[in-house]
């Protein structure tokens, strides 16, 4: 059996940059194991996996990192509605179409553009509403990364759990020198107090540049060491942002830059709803190149 596979990078407009996503846009056929198998290989922070709909929308989507299957993310939304415009499985899409990917957190719908010189961009809606969980000692998260405990600011909310359909420890740290200095310090990113879940760390600063926000992902427990663009937290984040902004209610957005310290700089484009003091809706947004294609052989 062959099966075909396209590469893209996600959450930029250059060959290179952002985040690299494997997709099989026909992967009837595949067993579960052989889907961890594939996102092995490939070895990217996910691969993801189509299939036909099975409650009437656009496509099914499975989502593997190299360690095990998550019920959603966000570069490999934006991603597979890319490369499955560019390859025609959408149709004529003109200049946009709409789309709904059945995941293991909800349905996400995203909205795919296509871009002068033949990119794309798309944005996804979150699957699920933001929710907040446990508080993390900022010393924990200090030592999960090799800052000192100082550098964890906590001015505006201590470390914490959110997530709008994958959850992330949201901790900000002093300025973009802090963000810099993060390293992994595997010991001590076990001994991180969370329940069910990994410890995956969304790491942040606030910026006075051209973005808004600084950002780097730490996943090494799921074998991602480093994301370079990570749209599920960053939506996520902007979730957890506009939570913390003082009008009830209004539409926030914050440009994100993530990968820099990786050589592999991406831009991502949140925002979030709020409505009488609740977030009721967030975003993620960005662009999406083609890289490659090719055909898998399985016995």
């Amino acid at each position: 059996m062959t099966y075909a596979f396209y590469t893209c990078d996600v959450f930029t407009d250059r060959r290179f940059g952002g985040n690299p996503l494997a997709v099989l846009p026909a992967a009837e056929g595949l067993t579960t194991d052989q889907m961890q198998q594939i996102a092995r290989e490939f070895n990217y922070s996910e691969t993801t996996f189509v299939l036909p709909p099975e409650a009437g929308h656009t496509r099914r989507v499975r989502i593997f990192t190299p360690a095990r299957e998550v019920p959603f993310a966000g570069h490999p939304n934006i991603g597979t509605a890319c490369v499955l415009a560019a390859a025609g499985e959408l149709g004529d899409i003109g200049t946009s179409a709409e789309v709904v990917f059945e995941e293991g957190a909800g349905l996400v719908p995203i909205t795919v553009e296509r871009q002068r010189g033949g990119g794309f961009w798309a944005e996804l809606q979150a699957p699920q509403p933001l929710t907040l969980g446990p508080t993390v000692p900022a010393a924990a998260i200090a030592a999960a990364l090799g800052l000192p405990a100082e550098a964890v600011v906590t001015d505006h909310h201590p470390p914490r759990v959110a997530s709008v359909g994958l959850p992330f420890i949201m901790a900000e740290v002093r300025n973009r020198a802090v963000l810099a200095q993060a390293r992994i310090h595997l010991d001590a990113f076990a001994e991180v107090p969370v329940t069910d879940m990994k410890p995956d760390i969304h790491l942040y600063t606030r910026s006075a540049d051209s973005f808004d926000i600084r950002a780097r992902m730490f996943a090494p427990l799921d074998g991602v060491p480093e994301d370079p663009a990570t749209g599920s937290a960053n939506c996520a984040l902007a979730g957890l942002l506009g939570h913390l902004e003082e009008p009830l209610s209004g539409t926030f957005a914050w440009r994100i830059a993530q990968g820099v310290e990786m050589g592999r700089p991406s831009r991502l484009h949140a925002r979030c709803e709020k409505r009488d003091g609740a977030v009721v809706a967030t975003w993620i947004g960005g662009g999406c190149v083609i890289v490659s294609e090719g055909c898998l052989y399985l016995e």
